[in-house]
């Protein structure tokens, strides 16, 4: 069965098939960091536009306004898919059920589509991290996943996933004895980190029975700053393309990450770029290659790394420069 829906053999999905059967769009507005009355606004015009995907969490302290503008819109419910996100601080399993409550009323829903593990660092309750990490329940965050899995069991989390895994934290939290396998791994992906490693895994170690959808974060390379946004924009192979295609740069970006087989993020509260980046088209085969090998040649840049404030190494890599 395939994970990719509604592709043709001139047109990139416009769905992708979690192991529940529900179909999760692939393109989504991402609301990170923004203000709670810009992202009313936004996400109200992002659903005239025709989005119907939108990806929250509780530390970015917006969920209320996701809500707010999915109740004052005449999109029904069920046409839209909704996000949310665990943060650290609460990954004992006794404390997983009431923040995700929390979620529930700030929202104003009584279910979510998808809640994320935002990341796989445990830090004790009341702290954002440093000396306060918890090494054990970050090293074995399975507990935190059987808490995660209770919310499936009461219908109130339609799919659970994880987001910010490499794959040796993906793949031992995989060997535990799953009752519900992670629908996603959200991840930073954009030109300068592309992880062609990340998505082949998704494809090949876990298979289409336990396959592991990818989700880009910062896709653009924007999503903490304008200086790799820009230098994304320009590139010459997205420069190029996009004026052999008649397309925007961000457009061209935005459809080599559909095409690659991932869902992406891009966070937006200017209008005309909401309606931009909503729309992907299938690159020739050509135009798709030279930015993927342009992308994998690039340096690799993080756009967001915490490891030394959380006291640990996040990503276990070391060769990364650090934006």
């Amino acid at each position: 069965m395939s994970r990719q829906v509604g592709a043709t053999a001139t047109s990139l999905p416009t769905h992708f098939r979690m192991t529940s059967g529900d179909l999760m769009p692939s393109v989504a507005l991402g609301l990170y960091q923004s203000l709670p009355e810009e992202a009313v606004d936004a996400i109200k015009l992002a659903l005239k536009a025709g989005y119907r995907h939108f990806d929250t969490a509780w530390v970015y302290g917006n969920e209320s306004a996701l809500g707010q503008a999915i109740r004052e819109s005449d999109v029904p419910r069920n046409e839209i898919w909704v996000t949310t996100k665990l943060w650290n601080t609460f990954h004992a399993p006794e404390d997983v059920e009431p923040i995700f409550n929390e979620s529930l009323k700030n929202l104003g829903l009584d279910y979510v589509d998808l809640y994320l593990m935002h990341w796989p660092i445990a830090h004790k309750r009341g702290s954002f991290g440093g000396t306060t990490t918890n090494h054990e329940l970050s090293e074995d965050p399975f507990p935190t996943w059987q808490a995660m899995e209770r919310l499936v069991e009461s219908g109130r989390a339609r799919n659970i996933g994880v987001s910010n895994f490499n794959i040796r934290r993906l793949a031992k939290l995989m060997s535990n004895p799953m009752k519900v396998t992670p629908a996603i791994n959200q991840v930073e992906i954009h030109l300068f980190n592309p992880q062609p490693e990340m998505i082949k895994a998704s494809h090949f170690m876990w298979g289409e029975e336990h396959g592991v959808v990818i989700q880009a974060w910062g896709p653009l390379s924007g999503s903490v700053g304008r200086l790799m946004l820009d230098k994304a924009l320009s590139a010459p192979e997205i420069k190029e393309s996009a004026e052999e295609l008649g397309l925007t740069p961000g457009q061209v970006i935005m459809s080599w990450h559909v095409q690659r087989g991932t869902v992406v993020l891009p966070k937006s509260v200017t209008p005309s770029r909401i309606i931009e980046n909503l729309h992907v088209v299938k690159l020739p085969d050509a135009i798709f290659e030279k930015i993927e090998k342009a992308a994998t040649s690039y340096p690799r840049v993080r756009l967001f790394d915490p490891s030394r404030s959380w006291g640990l190494d996040v990503f276990e890599e070391g060769t990364y420069q650090r934006r």
